[in-house]
């Protein structure tokens, strides 16, 4: 990295930031109380408002969302007439999942081969690190030219809108002439990355019932409605022979133009077994970017261990589907029940909940913040310049934003690159990463203030 004032103060903020990082990811804020306790995420709100007030931030309050969530909010004023930049991360995170998968700790942050591995480093307590980095290094150097609001969610990764709803009942609270989400990431380590588009989401709940309660399979089996089966026909149907994403009345077919991602490095990247091949058509890029993507994300039944001879009388999953721009995540939730519900055998009884939804999301990448976004990069990445890319995953706070303030120019940045595996066991962040991404951003708050200037 080139040396300047702004980098060299961010790398000697490193080791503050990662002891700050290792108090954050310590708290299971995961915003289901049947994960954990409701103490962890609060004891995490508390912790990122008590980081704001020792920034200077004015006004930082605990925001209580419609969702039973805590965002925490604080503005830090700028120079008379100087835009608003709103800087945004989410202190809750996914769950754990299976621990013995885990090499360390989840919840305590621990260095191994250049990374920092611990649940959340990425996605996106490290976001909120990455702010306060730019942030420090300005301060340390003339000053912070804007005007900066930050809001830090408390329950993104829970989809439940919690924030979206609180935002449209206060739309004064974010307003601001620019908006650095600090939840996306580098295309890979190394290469300056903003994501122009977001795929949305529905998540719903399939339950199925056949019989009043399970059947002794030899005795009935063979004629008695597996509930079981029924629902893996079901799921069976949403994809087709290749494994492409199949609902009826849906589009499944657009391309991706633009940055591809070779099929090696995704094989790679996503550590896919040798041998086994990839489902779906067209290119990486299509499938992970453009087109709807259905998963399965979790399912209901008898557990092996101790599995008794019996016919189950209900079977319940929990899908996600992925919804690429273009397509509106209402009417995709309403074909995928349909679907459903036209591909349910042996007229079973099902009843569908949906439990969360986000629009997709497409970025003006023609805007005078890319502009200025695209020089900072060039400056915390010699020799690199800044690539657009989309993401596969969800921010569903990007569309609220985009509609309620539709001057303001968005940009998304982050930390998850592939090798963070976000949502996965062994999570992390590359701290030079980090390093560079906080001096970005700290140069395009300077940059942008300049934009502005009359």
């Amino acid at each position: 990295m080139t040396s300047n004032p702004i980098a060299e103060t961010v790398r000697s903020l490193m080791p503050r930031a990662k002891a700050e990082l290792t108090e954050l990811v310590a708290f299971e804020s995961v915003a289901d109380e049947a994960v954990a306790p409701r103490s962890e995420c609060e004891a995490a709100a508390n912790w990122v408002a008590d980081a704001l007030r020792a920034e200077d931030f004015q006004d930082v309050a605990l925001l209580d969302t419609p969702d039973g969530s805590q965002a925490v909010y604080g503005i830090l004023p700028g120079p008379a007439g100087a835009p608003t930049v709103l800087l945004y991360a989410h202190y809750d995170v996914q769950p754990k999942l299976d621990e013995s998968a885990w090499l360390t700790p989840p919840f305590e942050l621990t260095e191994r081969d250049g990374r920092w591995y611990g649940r959340g480093t990425a996605d996106c307590k490290g976001g909120f690190v990455l702010h306060l980095l730019a942030l420090r290094a300005l301060k340390a150097n003339g000053g912070v030219p804007v005007t900066v609001k930050v809001i830090v969610e408390g329950s993104e990764e829970q989809g439940t809108g919690g924030l979206e709803r609180y935002a449209e009942e206060h739309p004064e609270l974010l307003a601001s002439d620019a908006i650095v989400i600090g939840d996306a990431g580098n295309f890979r380590v190394g290469l300056p990355t903003v994501t122009a588009t977001l795929r949305g989401m529905t998540m719903i709940r399939v339950r199925i019932d056949t019989l009043e309660g399970n059947l002794h399979s030899g005795q009935f089996g063979g004629a008695a409605p597996d509930a079981l089966a029924a629902l893996i026909r079901v799921l069976d149907s949403l994809r087709g022979p290749d494994g492409s994403t199949v609902i009826d009345g849906l589009p499944c077919d657009k391309a991706w133009e633009g940055l591809q991602y070779p099929e090696e490095d995704f094989r790679r990247d996503a550590k896919v077994l040798t041998g086994v091949d990839l489902p779906g058509a067209g290119t990486v890029a299509d499938r992970i970017w453009a087109r709807p993507a259905v998963t399965v994300i979790g399912i209901d039944c008898h557990p092996v261990a101790g599995a008794t001879p019996s016919i189950p009388a209900s079977a319940r999953a929990q899908l996600s589907l992925r919804v690429p721009p273009g397509q509106d995540a209402a009417e995709a939730t309403k074909l995928l029940f349909a679907h459903i519900e036209k591909h349910t055998p042996w007229n079973a009884r099902v009843s569908l909940e949906q439990v969360g939804q986000g629009q997709p999301f497409q970025a003006d990448t023609s805007s005078p913040a890319y502009a200025s976004m695209a020089e900072a990069m060039r400056i915390a990445y010699p020799g690199q310049e800044m690539q657009t890319a989309g993401m596969g995953g969800s921010i569903p706070l990007c569309n609220t934003l985009a509609s309620l303030y539709p001057e303001s120019e968005i940009l998304l940045i982050g930390l998850s690159e592939p090798e963070a595996q976000i949502h996965a066991p062994n999570e992390s962040v590359s701290p030079e990463e980090l390093e560079r991404l906080s001096v970005a951003e700290a140069h395009f708050l300077l940059n942008y203030a300049r934009s502005k200037q009359v």
